[in-house]
């Protein structure tokens, strides 16, 4: 694994990252979609990015699945990086260095164990995506880096990972002195742990200093109370939401039935207005149709727009 020390992260200041999170269903895919187009037709390279492990990009702008980073329109590139392509490129990147420590423990055969550490050990592959789109951002081939995210309670399990792996570096000396391995393989399975704490140490760093998180919510009560308990949880990592998008709103309530919800929406959005006014509130009207292509994408990029300056 290359010294992440030699890095240069002066160059990540040039470079435009936003994270999308939201619940399952919410339109956080369409939302950071829509962005990625507004960047794009603005004249800037753009990468829109997923990790969510049943990607829907390229569902959203109406393409067929392809190679990554393919140019979907002038200025905008498209990759969507499912479960076996985050577990393909884990495995180059970490896998033997990983299934070396590993397998001091357990006897397991290599492909059974990289499965498992990107499908199960929940952190790990979370944290390898954020190193991944950091690199990305190092790389400066793009101005603007849209990154629509798995699920969110999938994303916020890599924020352990950092203290998970300080707690077994604690334990390790003692563990690793009762292993029937020679005094040369120990220091090198510590010197690999060590070499993944500040990998974590990294990653958090450019959560924190690089990338702006953008909240996607609808208004609906459970929705809002799921809303606080992310709210505290990414304060306590020390990262910051700076806008907030409530997809879904009715604007016209032409019936009965969408009067009685409109009705509900309105005290919904005013507890939102009440508990997070201090953040740019961007509402965006529930379409009549499905948002899917081009045309579609541009009218919530309409809405979406004037929150997307840069402060």
């Amino acid at each position: 694994m290359m010294d992440e020390s030699a890095m240069n992260d002066d160059a990540l200041s040039g470079v435009g990252i936003r994270v999308f999170l939201g619940k399952g269903g919410v339109g956080k895919t369409t939302c950071a979609a829509a962005t990625a187009l507004h960047f794009a037709e603005t004249g800037e390279r753009t990468l829109v990015l997923s990790t969510d492990p049943t990607p829907s990009l390229s569902h959203i702008f109406d393409r067929q699945r392809s190679e990554p980073e393919h140019e979907v329109v002038k200025h905008l590139f498209l990759t969507e990086l499912g479960l076996e392509e985050v577990r393909t490129m884990w495995n180059e990147r970490f896998g033997r260095e990983v299934y070396d420590v590993f397998s001091a423990f357990v006897d397991v055969e290599y492909d059974t164990f990289v499965e498992f550490m990107t499908s199960v050990l929940p952190g790990l592959n979370e944290e390898f995506m954020v190193d991944h789109v950091r690199r990305l951002a190092l790389e400066s081939r793009y101005r603007r880096i849209v990154w629509d995210t798995a699920p969110l309670g999938q994303t916020l399990a890599l924020l352990g990972t950092p203290s998970l792996l300080a707690r077994h570096l604690r334990m390790a000396p003692r563990v690793y002195s009762h292993l029937r391995t020679s005094g040369e393989q120990r220091e090198s399975m510590m010197d690999v742990l060590r070499r993944w704490e500040s990998l974590a140490s990294l990653c958090m760093t450019f959560l924190r200093q690089s990338v702006r998180f953008v909240m996607v919510t609808i208004p609906e009560a459970l929705a809002l109370r799921q809303l606080d308990d992310v709210f505290r949880e990414l304060a306590h990592y020390e990262l910051k939401v700076e806008h907030l998008i409530v997809n879904n709103v009715i604007t016209a309530a032409d019936s009965p039935f969408l009067a009685q919800k409109a009705k509900q929406q309105q005290e919904h959005l005013r507890q939102l207005r009440q508990r997070y006014g201090q953040l740019p509130i961007t509402e965006i009207p529930l379409f009549p149709h499905e948002i899917q292509g081009l045309k579609r994408l541009r009218q919530v990029a309409a809405v979406l727009g004037p929150g997307l300056h840069d402060r």
